[in-house]
């Protein structure tokens, strides 16, 4: 499709320079209604229609100068403004729709705290975000509340941490968390830290995407003192890693701090092949792991940004072996319901026998693999 090939390496319309380094700045100037969206851009009937709609009911409108600046003034099939300009198309319910895509709400096992798994849990800390995604997976209830948590909201979410020491793994989301004050951040990370059986936190956060000016020495330090912290970044198309975006994951890198990016799969945006290799060739060089090509969660009103699962399985062959392994994420289906994560993936193996398995390589040329004898 024509607009996921964009070429769209660093900011087109608004040159960073020009805007003041201060991430306080960004979210105070960011773009609230259709009417300064209009402003900024030529909105298409559809998109203008779709901003008035989310000023009043679902998703909000949340674009920062930053992120304005890597969109098309011009172009509706920007991978940048689909991403976060609505469209009328918001409004439509397709079969497979869900309002809670990933069952949070039913496998929430205290306020703020979301259990799916055994041995980890998922902490939402805060209902604000650098920038409204339109698949945002918790679009029921991101953009409305109050932000940021008070610890003593988060209280019962803690005591249940410190009565199930099976859980050993803490992800904070939201919203995202390093939107909040560094201050803030902290006491959760000192909560969670006090509690001996949490090993590893992970901060859920597209921040370095959409907000590079947060990844200030202050943050990076303070994350150091609560370490292992793995940060989990969300980068969607090569266009969104800029310089600046760059010296944002150089900086969470040298802290030592491990960086993951989870990719979603939009329609129009990132399903080709080649938009796709840029962008992990991109964030490996700035050292940083891919980790998950997601399809996108069904959530209600995303319908024209979603692909079917087959296209994701062609393109994960067309990865294999045109990237390094340490460019190649796994193709992820998080189950509807709350029901896990599935990897998928193309399959390699052509035929199977006692004692041997034939597999066809990126090179098509298939080879037989012999097992070894059983005594």
């Amino acid at each position: 499709m024509r607009s996921s090939g964009h070429n769209l390496d660093v900011a087109t319309q608004w040159a960073e320079p020009a805007q003041p380094d201060d991430w306080r700045w960004q979210l105070r100037h960011a773009l609230r209604t259709a009417d300064a969206l209009r402003v900024s851009l030529d909105l298409t009937d559809d998109e203008y229609a779709g901003a008035l709609r989310a000023e009043h009911a679902g998703l909000p409108i949340f674009v920062t100068p930053y992120v304005l600046g890597l969109c098309s003034r011009t172009d509706p099939e920007c991978p940048i403004r689909r991403q976060i300009v609505p469209l009328a198309l918001e409004s439509r319910e397709v079969a497979g729709d869900l309002r809670d895509p990933l069952g949070e709400e039913a496998h929430e096992v205290a306020p703020n705290l979301v259990r799916r798994y055994p041995d980890r849990a998922l902490l939402v800390v805060s209902d604000r975000c650098a920038v409204y995604c339109r698949f945002c997976t918790r679009s029921r209830m991101v953009g409305r509340g109050r932000g940021p948590l008070p610890l003593r909201d988060l209280e019962p979410a803690l005591h249940y941490l410190r009565r199930h020491a099976e859980i050993r793994e803490v992800i904070v989301s939201g919203g995202d968390p390093l939107v909040m004050t560094t201050g803030r951040l902290d006491e959760i990370l000192l909560a969670l830290r006090a509690i001996s059986s949490i090993e590893i936190v992970r901060l859920a956060t597209r921040v370095p995407s959409v907000l590079p000016q947060r990844i200030t020495p202050e943050l990076t330090s303070m994350l150091r003192r609560h370490q292992p912290v793995w940060v989990m970044s969300h980068f969607n198309h090569p266009a969104e890693v800029t310089p600046r975006a760059g010296e944002a994951l150089e900086a969470l890198a040298d802290a030592g701090l491990p960086v993951l990016n989870q990719t979603v799969l939009l329609r129009s945006v990132n399903d080709r092949a080649d938009v796709l290799e840029r962008l992990f060739r991109a964030l490996v060089r700035r050292r940083v792991r891919p980790y998950y090509l997601l399809q996108a969660d069904p959530v209600r009103g995303t319908s024209h940004l979603r692909t079917p699962l087959q296209r994701g399985v062609a393109l994960m062959r067309a990865l294999q072996g045109s990237v390094s392994g340490i460019a190649l994420p796994k193709l992820i289906v998080d189950t509807p319901g709350g029901m896990g994560k599935v990897p998928v993936g193309p399959d390699f193996v052509v035929e199977q026998a006692p004692g041997r398995t034939r597999l066809v390589t990126h090179r098509c040329v298939e080879v037989d693999y012999l097992d070894p004898p059983e005594s």
